[in-house]
């Protein structure tokens, strides 16, 4: 603020010009501060920009759906995008990716492995847990990571659907897995990008 102040001493500024200074720089500093408190909630960690992916790995992907996804147009409609395909394709490059954009564009991100999200959400108190099922309700767009890479037990089930239950037509999932799911995608608002390796 002392520098904003001695700036306009120096250029002979009106008051007026100084108040909208002061403003810009304020709103500057709220979006600077909203910026960080999303990127801290989102957890995404280190990740390859977009730019230093290889499209040419996996032989089978739809990179039009994904540069389409890559405009989010997808969370205003809270649809939800499932990548599926071995291990090493890029899959949770590409969602962190998306996550970031959604972030950078002010929407609330939460990226989570599902071994993570279930071991949030294995916890003794009914109470805690409404409130965990609230947290994973809340942001705009959920990226669950590697679904299915573990074997799950029942209730590690019956968690999984009450976080994608609470969400449904409410807010946006990416889900990344190697496994086909038993049902439909489109029974749960879902378009599949299916990643896949050359060879026979």
């Amino acid at each position: 603020m002392s520098d904003l102040i001695a700036r306009a001493t120096t250029q002979r500024w009106s008051p007026h010009l100084l108040l909208e200074q002061i403003a810009a720089n304020e709103m500057s500093d709220k979006s600077r501060r909203s910026l960080e408190r999303r990127l801290r909630l989102a957890r995404l960690g280190r990740f390859k920009p977009l730019a230093d992916f290889d499209w040419s790995w996996p032989k089978k992907l739809d990179r039009a759906l994904i540069e389409q996804a890559l405009t989010l147009d997808f969370i205003p409609e809270a649809r939800n995008l499932i990548l599926l395909g071995a291990n090493g394709l890029g899959k949770t490059m590409l969602t962190k990716n998306i996550a970031y954009t959604a972030v950078l564009a002010g929407h609330t991100v939460v990226f989570r492995t599902a071994a993570e999200l279930l071991a949030d959400l294995q916890c003794d108190s009914p109470a805690l847990r409404r409130r965990k099922f609230a947290f994973y309700a809340r942001p705009q767009l959920l990226c669950i990571d590697e679904l299915g890479y573990l074997s799950y037990d029942a209730t590690a089930a019956d968690l999984l659907f009450e976080v994608i239950n609470r969400r449904y037509e409410r807010g946006s999932l990416i889900i990344t897995t190697n496994r086909l799911c038993g049902a439909p995608h489109k029974r749960f608002n879902a378009e599949s990008i299916f990643m896949q390796r050359g060879g026979p």
